[in-house]
């Protein structure tokens, strides 16, 4: 199914995430490829941003109009949680990110159960936290 907007059928799911971004460049590599291996497909693109879908879902990714840094630990986003589809999944993922310039697995002494249950946990170029969720 495509997207829709204020579809019932969708009510409590998240509809969509928006990012900004202080380098365009840099977070489209990693949150392209990080999105495509989640099933997201590539739906538009523009001078100052992206966005990728999957289902009714998607992420905007777009350059930031303020300088700043981000901080997931002041007040606001912490971080994403994917599902992930097989443990599998989350093992192929962790190896690409260590193998990336852009990105590092987090708490990498507990890895993969760093929080208790089976996941990669990782940072976008810009410091947002990203955590990939293998099935029980």
């Amino acid at each position: 199914m495509g997207y829709t907007h204020g579809n019932p059928d969708h009510s409590g799911h998240l509809h969509h995430i928006e990012l900004c971004t202080s380098d365009l460049d840099a977070s489209v590599d990693f949150w392209k490829w990080l999105l495509g291996e989640l099933g997201y497909e590539p739906k538009n693109e523009w001078d100052g941003g992206r966005y990728w879908i999957k289902g009714s879902t998607y992420l905007v990714l777009k350059r930031a109009t303020n300088s700043g840094s981000f901080d997931r630990q002041s007040a606001g986003l912490n971080h994403l949680a994917f599902h992930a589809r097989s443990h599998k999944q989350v093992d192929e993922l962790t190896d690409s990110i260590r193998e990336r310039d852009d990105s590092t697995v987090l708490y990498d002494e507990k890895h993969p159960y760093a929080g208790g249950y089976y996941a990669l946990y990782c940072e976008d170029p810009e410091g947002i936290k990203v955590e990939i969720v293998g099935p029980e």
